[in-house]
C-alpha cells in the first residue's frame, strides 16, 4: 500500500516552521514501511526504511530551526513524501535497497568504488572454464577472485596458480579455432595453456582442475600441498623422477601462492572485515577480504556523506554496495558496530550468498584484532582523501574566497588561526593554537598553552587569547621579545574558536580588551556548518559541499588534535612524577605498570593485591603506589 503527502492547496492550514506537506500524523500509519521524498520534477532526493512509519517521520516535520542543517535542507527541497507500508521489517530493508539502486537519491549514502581493481576471474559458465584478469563485472558464471591492489600482482599469481593448476588462459577465439582444427593454440603449444585445446586433457578432466583451481583459491590450501607432497612421495619410491619433480614444482608454487597472502585468521575462516572511519562530512571504508585465513584481497571506498548518517545507517550502505548475486559474501561478515536491524541484514545477505552468513562485531581475539587493522587503514584513507583535497590549489581558493563572502569580509581570510582548549574532568587544562596559511598548515607556527587556573572552557579561551594578542600590541612585553617570539606578530585575519555563542563571546571579549583592530572573530558549533559571529543572532551556515566547510572541518580537527595531544602528554607527566616520588619506583617499574594496566584511569583504580600483579611490583611497593594515587 502506497500514499503520499503534497504541497497543500492554499486553502488547507498550514503549519508554523514547518513544511508545507506535512501530513498529519493519523495519515501515517504505525506498521513498517519505507518512506521517499521528491522535488517538485518528481525527482527523489531520499529513501528511508522504519519499523513505525508515523514515529520516523515525525522527526524530519519538526519545527524547522530544531533539525540539522542538512535535513533542514533536505525537506525544504522536497514537495512530497511518499510511503510504502510492507509486511516486516526484511521487506522494508529490501524494498530500501531496491528504491536506492533504482533512484541513486542523492541524500543518501552510495558507496562507489573510485578504481577499477584487477580481479582473477574463472569463466565457469563455459564449457571449458578459463582464467583471466578482468576489471569488468558480471561476467555471467563466472567466479572472482580478489580484488588485487596492482595488475602484476594478479599476474604473478595466475602465473604460479597455473603452474600448479594448469587450466585454459587462451582467448574463446583461439580455444575455439584450435577445437575446430585439432591443433593446439598458440599458448598450448608453448605449454602456457593446459586447456583441452592443447589435446592433452579431455574437457571432463580439465574441469576437474578447474574445479580444484578454484577450491585452492576459496581456501582449501593446506589439502592440495598434502596431497601434491603424497604424490612425489609415491613418484619417487616407483623411481618416477619426471612425475615426482612436476609435483615437487607445483608443491613450490602453491607455498609461494599462499606467502604472497599474509595470515591473519586461522585456517579455514571465511570472512569479510570491514572498518569503518567517518565524520560529519564524509566516510572511508576498508574492505579485508578473508578466505581460509588469509588475506585474499583489500577494497576500499571514501565518499562525502550529504546527511549526517549514524554507523549503523552506514553499514547498510556498505553491505548494499559490496554485496549482489553476482558477488556474494562469505560465511562470515565483521564490521564495528551491529546495527539496529542485524538481523534483517542477516536474511538479505543469505539471499544473496544462498547459505546462511553471520554479520557479527568483534571485541578480542585474531578478529578483532584484524578489525583494528582494517579501521587503522580507514582512518588513514580518509586522513589522505582530506589531504590531497586540501592539496588542490584550485579548491583551496574557493574555500578563502567562500568563507570571506560568508563572513562578509573585506578580503580573504589567507591566515587563519584556531584555539582548541582541553581537560581532563578540569585538571591539565590547556590549548592548542593552529595556523593555516593560504589554506596550508603552517605546522611550525602551531602554539600550546598551560592553563593554570581557569573556571571554564569561555574562562580558558579568553585567558589563552588574551597572552596571544599581547604580541600584537606594540610596546608590550611579548611583542618586544626574542625572534622565536615575533613569530606571533604576524596578525590573523580569521581568529577561530572550537564552540559555539559562549565561546565566541569570550572571545570577542578578549579582542576588545587588548585593543587589537582588524581581526574577524567566529566559532566553530558542533553542529559545524555552523559559524557563530560575535553580534549575530543566528549563525551562518555553510553550504553543504562548499570547500569552505571542508577547509573549516580541517582547521578544527587540527586543533583539536593538537589540543588532545598536548593534554595527554601532561597527563602522562603528571602521573610519572607522582609515580616517580615512590621509593623503590623506578623508570622501568613505572613504565611496567602502565603498559600493564594501558590507562591512568585503570592504574587509579586498581587495588593493591592487583598493582602487586605487575611484574616487579611486591606487596610493599603496590600499598606505596596505592598511597601516593590516592594522595
Amino acid at each position: 500500500m502506497t500514499s503520499s503527502a503534497e504541497t497543500r492547496a492554499p486553502g488547507r492550514p498550514r503549519r508554523a516552521d514547518t513544511v508545507p506537506y506535512r501530513p498529519a500524523a493519523g495519515e501515517i500509519p504505525t506498521q513498517p514501511g519505507v518512506y521517499r521524498f521528491s522535488d517538485p520534477r518528481g525527482r527523489i532526493l531520499y529513501v528511508g526504511k522504519a519499523k513505525n512509519l508515523r514515529q520516523r517521520l515525525s522527526n524530519y516535520f519538526a519545527p524547522l530551526h530544531t533539525l540539522h542543517e542538512r535535513t533542514a535542507r533536505m525537506v525544504t527541497t522536497a514537495s512530497k513524501v511518499e510511503w510504502t507500508v510492507v509486511g516486516s521489517e526484511f521487506e522494508a530493508l529490501q524494498l530500501e535497497f531496491t528504491w536506492i539502486k533504482e533512484f541513486e537519491p542523492p541524500f543518501n549514502v552510495v558507496f562507489r568504488d573510485d578504481k577499477s581493481y584487477p580481479y582473477l576471474v574463472v569463466t565457469l559458465g563455459e564449457e571449458s572454464p578459463r582464467v583471466m584478469i578482468s576489471r569488468r563485472h558480471g561476467i555471467r558464471g563466472a567466479r572472482y577472485f580478489g580484488p588485487y591492489p596492482k595488475v602484476w600482482a594478479v599476474r604473478e599469481t595466475m602465473e604460479l596458480m597455473t603452474k600448479a593448476f594448469p587450466i585454459r588462459t587462451c582467448k574463446d577465439s583461439d580455444y575455439e579455432r584450435a577445437m575446430r582444427t585439432g591443433r593446439p593454440c598458440f599458448a598450448g603449444q608453448i605449454g602456457a595453456c593446459g586447456g583441452p585445446c592443447s589435446q592433452k586433457v579431455s574437457i571432463e578432466e580439465h574441469r576437474l582442475r578447474v574445479d580444484e583451481f578454484v577450491a585452492f583459491l576459496a581456501g582449501n590450501d593446506r589439502r592440495f600441498i598434502t596431497e601434491a607432497r603424497a604424490e612425489m612421495a609415491e613418484a619417487a619410491g616407483r623411481l618416477e623422477y619426471e612425475r615426482a619433480a612436476k609435483a615437487r614444482d607445483r608443491i613450490a608454487a602453491l607455498e609461494q601462492v599462499m606467502e604472497k597472502s599474509a595470515i591473519v585468521l586461522p585456517d579455514g575462516v571465511d570472512a569479510d572485515v570491514f572498518g569503518i572511519e567517518h565524520d560529519e562530512l564524509a566516510a572511508a571504508v576498508q574492505q579485508f577480504i578473508v578466505r581460509g585465513g588469509r588475506l585474499r584481497g583489500v577494497r576500499n571506498w571514501v565518499v562525502d556523506k550529504e546527511l549526517d548518517h549514524g554507523l549503523g545507517e552506514l553499514i547498510d550502505s556498505i553491505m548494499r554496495s559490496a554485496y549482489d548475486e553476482a558477488n556474494p559474501p562469505p560465511k562470515e561478515v565483521v564490521v564495528p558496530v551491529l546495527p539496529d536491524d542485524a538481523a534483517e541484514l542477516e536474511v538479505w545477505l543469505r539471499g544473496q550468498r544462498g547459505r546462511p552468513v553471520a554479520l557479527r562485531t568483534a571485541q578480542r581475539g585474531d578478529k578483532a584484532a584484524v578489525l583494528h587493522t582494517a579501521t587503522i587503514n580507514a582512518k588513514q584513507a580518509l586522513q589522505l582523501y582530506k589531504t590531497r583535497r586540501s592539496a588542490d590549489y584550485l579548491a583551496r581558493t574557493a574555500a578563502l574566497t567562500d568563507l570571506q563572502e560568508a563572513l562578509g569580509m573585506s578580503e580573504a581570510p589567507l591566515r587563519i588561526e584556531c584555539y582548541d582548549a582541553s581537560h581532563l574532568q578540569g585538571t591539565n587544562v590547556v590549548a592548542s593554537m593552529v595556523v593555516f596559511e593560504d589554506g596550508l598548515a603552517r605546522k611550525s607556527e602551531y602554539r600550546r598553552f598551560s592553563i593554570p587556573e581557569t573556571t571554564d572552557d569561555t574562562d580558558s579561551i579568553y585567558r589563552v587569547l588574551r597572552r596571544r594578542l599581547a604580541y600584537l600590541v606594540e610596546g608590550s612585553e611579548q611583542a618586544e621579545g626574542d625572534q622565536v617570539k615575533k613569530k606571533f606578530a604576524y596578525p590573523p585575519q580569521l581568529l577561530i574558536v572550537d564552540g559555539g555563542e559562549p565561546q565566541v563571546k569570550a572571545a570577542a571579549r578578549a579582542l576588545a580588551d587588548s585593543g587589537v583592530q582588524g581581526i574577524r572573530i567566529a566559532g566553530i558549533a558542533k553542529r559545524l556548518e555552523e559559524l557563530w559571529l560575535p553580534d549575530d543572532e543566528y549563525p551562518v551556515i555553510l553550504p553543504r559541499q562548499s570547500e569552505a566547510l571542508f577547509l573549516i572541518q580541517r582547521v578544527r580537527d587540527e586543533a583539536h588534535r593538537f589540543a588532545i595531544t598536548y593534554q595527554r602528554q601532561k597527563r602522562s607527566k603528571d602521573i610519572r612524577s607522582v609515580l616517580g616520588e615512590v621509593p623503590g619506583l623506578g623508570e622501568a617499574r613505572v613504565k611496567a605498570l602502565l603498559g600493564h594496566f594501558g590507562s591512568v584511569a585503570r592504574l587509579k583504580q586498581a587495588s593493591p593485591e592487583e598493582i602487586a600483579e605487575v611484574r616487579g611490583i611486591g606487596a610493599t611497593l603496590a600499598d606505596a603506589i596505592g598511597r601516593a594515587l590516592r594522595a
